[in-house]
């Protein structure tokens, strides 16, 4: 049963939805058909919050120098606001349409971890199973096990940043995984199970060990448990080879520091590359409606009753100085009541939250990599913050509930951060 094919058949047309009914009582949040989503009405959103969406992703596209940017935010009890904003280049461009593909990057963790927990729940492996039985080249990794590894928890270092500047020269390069986790393992690292650390090593490595488990690529992985499921047509893991996120594609760039000197003019082209690099940290590419009904399903299954299901029980904090409803586990952040992702690749940014509660769900892509990836986490955390507060259609009920931040507290921070000029 595909459960959000219906969902995001709903949010593309602004028409209402019913609701699959799952039972997700007892569930452990690892199959994405467990999981009941709620009922969209029809209808756009007050033009006032439109008007209020609407800049804060243009301030946003500022701070970090897009051209362009794709969002879409899906509110149960009032509608939804689905759209492309600004050009797919600085000069000449076309407009930007909302079924132009882009690349996910660390949305890709949650479907690596959903694989996880299908194998798991398939007998193929086990949560507690070292790392090292499945990749024979990490004999000293006996003490980390798979679900460290989706938790973050592993203690392992950082891969990309080391190589990230071979992959903007090369970026139609194509890599083995076991080289770029290579270059976080071979740096110190922490006690495994302790803290969250956030370490793109760690999803390369569960991609390598649940291929090897299964004798089947990361892609068809992803079918079976996760894109297959949910009727997510548009959402794979590409191959090797150098290409673009898809057809159409929204192009991505990266100003480099010479262009963020010359206020963000002329960045480089990224739409083309191999997507080997990101592999299952962060290598899989999607579309802002497959995204949305993907991140609504993942809300969903992250609550068992009042408490959070199993593979979000052991959440971490992701550091001592964070506020305490910042944590991670199961392969996203936890935002209060909303879980989702953020993060880059070379060309975009992107980050998707949707609330456990209620289905409120933001995404959000920008087409310019260089700003901290941080800030496309501020933006989602924005929008949701102004749409927490539209009041419900007639005949409808707005829920209760409130966020532990503020769009204005998010909106400063990305003002803080940008490394292009916000006119």
């Amino acid at each position: 049963m595909r459960i959000t094919s219906r969902w995001r058949r709903a949010v593309a047309a602004l028409a209402g939805a019913a609701a699959i009914a799952v039972a997700i009582s007892g569930c452990t949040g690892g199959d994405p058909r467990d999981a009941t989503t709620p009922d969209l009405v029809s209808g756009e959103l007050p033009g006032d919050t439109v008007e209020q969406l609407q800049g804060a992703v243009e301030h946003a596209m500022a701070a970090t120098g897009s051209s362009g940017a794709i969002v879409g935010v899906w509110v149960p009890w009032a509608g939804a606001w689905v759209t492309g904003l600004g050009s797919t280049a600085h000069e000449g461009g076309s407009e930007v349409s909302t079924d132009m593909a882009f690349r996910i990057a660390s949305m890709t963790r949650p479907m690596t971890c959903d694989v996880l927990y299908g194998m798991v729940e398939d007998g193929i492996v086990e949560l507690d199973d070292p790392v090292s039985k499945y990749v024979p080249s990490t004999p000293d990794l006996t003490d980390v096990t798979l679900k460290q590894l989706c938790d973050n928890t592993s203690g392992l270092a950082r891969s990309h940043d080391t190589l990230l500047d071979n992959y903007l020269r090369t970026p139609e390069r194509e890599w083995n995984a076991r080289e770029v986790a290579a270059a976080g393992l071979g740096k110190d690292r922490t006690e495994a199970g302790v803290a969250f650390t956030d370490s793109d090593t760690g999803y390369l490595l569960l991609g390598v060990a649940l291929q090897n488990a299964a004798s089947e690529t990361p892609a068809a992985l992803m079918r079976r448990y996760v894109t297959g499921p949910l009727g997510l047509d548009q959402t794979r893991l590409p191959g090797a080879r150098a290409e673009a996120p898809g057809e159409p594609a929204l192009p991505g760039y990266y100003s480099d520091q010479e262009d963020r000197d010359a206020g963000c003019v002329a960045p480089r082209e990224y739409t083309e590359m191999s997507a080997s690099f990101g592999y299952t940290d962060s290598g899989a590419v999607s579309t802002i409606d497959d995204l949305g009904a993907y991140t609504a399903s993942l809300a969903a299954r992250a609550k068992d009753g009042d408490a959070l299901a199993p593979r979000w029980a052991d959440a971490k904090p992701i550091s001592t100085k964070s506020d305490s409803w910042y944590q991670y586990a199961g392969g996203t952040f936890i935002a209060g009541s909303m879980v989702g992702q953020q993060g880059t690749v070379p060309g975009y940014m992107t980050s998707a939250y949707a609330d456990m509660d209620n289905g409120l769900t933001v995404a959000v892509v920008l087409n310019n990599s260089a700003a901290p990836e941080s800030l496309v986490g501020y933006l989602a955390k924005e929008l949701a913050a102004i749409v927490s507060k539209v009041p419900a259609r007639e005949g409808e009920t707005a829920p209760e509930f409130g966020l532990p931040w503020t769009a204005e507290d998010y909106h400063q921070r990305i003002a803080d951060r940008a490394v292009c000029p916000i006119e």
